[in-house]
């Protein structure tokens, strides 16, 4: 009987092996069978872990999307998350990431096909990247600001993705830097986002990302997002705290309880957050009120699915 380690590392392998021929070929002209041979399982190990070419093409997504959370992550770990030049490493990264998978040819691969599922999970990738996009502007520009930022992530989208196209075409024999195109992107977008709110126009509220992503309010990835913005937020203002490493050690331990524990001890949660709310004095007390949402609301999904 193969135990569970070893079924998730023989399921990565199969991504691993599939990923470089849909690099090298295309996902298109890659077959089930030129997978099975390039990764030495047969067919039967393959419909155990997979039940088509299209589950195995959304299984490397969501793995590649996980990779670039997490490195986004790391990269405002100790950092101010208002610093532009942070917010233009993270998205230097995920674009590096991007050209390394060639994202966007399986993308261009994925919308001309006539797999609905598919095209839909790329448009929803799509909308999570403006989520992020817009939840990172609100930590740049202020809450303030949030009634036009939705519009100005678009905005900055549109221009970084064209100034990458274009740059492409126009620098055939060199390779321009990442860095550059994000940081002009992104210096023209100053402009916009001053503009647009001193002017008090909005053209897409951002509430329509409710509306576009319904489910992901439940998700756990965007629990994950959520969270981890959350304890930023609030180990930011630890910095003048007396009593600094405690908070922090009781704001890491309810982080990996709720995402790092497959069975989170709600008691020792619920006693960590009860520390933390004796400390709202010190602490930004509507991010301590989310914490405390955030947290509820995750032991009420897990009981409604019991």
């Amino acid at each position: 009987m193969i135990k569970g380690d070893q079924m998730n590392d023989r399921k990565q392998h199969v991504i691993d092996a599939a990923r470089q021929l849909f690099i090298d070929k295309g996902f298109q002209a890659t077959s089930i069978q030129d997978i099975l041979n390039y990764s030495g399982i047969s067919k039967g190990t393959f419909y155990n872990y997979f039940s088509s070419k299209n589950e195995l093409l959304i299984a490397l997504f969501k793995m590649i999307y996980k990779k670039i959370d997490h490195e986004r992550n790391e990269l405002l770990i100790g950092e101010d998350p208002a610093n532009i030049d942070i917010f233009i490493k993270q998205v230097e990264l995920q674009l590096k990431t991007n050209r390394a998978n060639k994202l966007l040819f399986l993308f261009e691969e994925v919308l001309v096909s006539n797999d609905e599922e598919l095209k839909q999970f790329i448009r929803n990738g799509q909308i999570r990247n403006l989520q992020w996009v817009y939840n990172r502007f609100i930590d740049i520009f202020g809450e303030g600001k949030k009634p036009y930022l939705l519009d100005c992530a678009i905005m900055f989208l549109g221009i970084l993705l064209h100034n990458l196209k274009f740059s492409r075409m126009a620098n055939k024999s060199t390779t321009m830097s990442l860095e550059k195109i994000v940081k002009y992107s992104m210096n023209r977008t100053l402009k916009l986002v001053d503009e647009v709110s001193e002017a008090g126009e909005q053209l897409i509220p951002p509430v329509v990302l409710d509306e576009w992503l319904p489910f992901c309010q439940n998700s756990h990835r965007m629990f994950q997002q959520e969270l981890y913005h959350t304890i930023l937020v609030l180990k930011k203002a630890l910095n003048q705290n007396d009593e600094q490493n405690k908070y922090m050690e009781l704001l890491d331990f309810i982080h990996d309880e709720l995402l790092n524990n497959k069975k989170p001890r709600k008691f020792l949660v619920e006693s960590a957050l009860s520390s933390l709310n004796t400390n709202r004095d010190n602490l930004e007390k509507i991010h301590v009120q989310k914490l405390n949402q955030l947290v509820v609301s995750f032991f009420e999904q897990i009981q409604e699915k019991s």
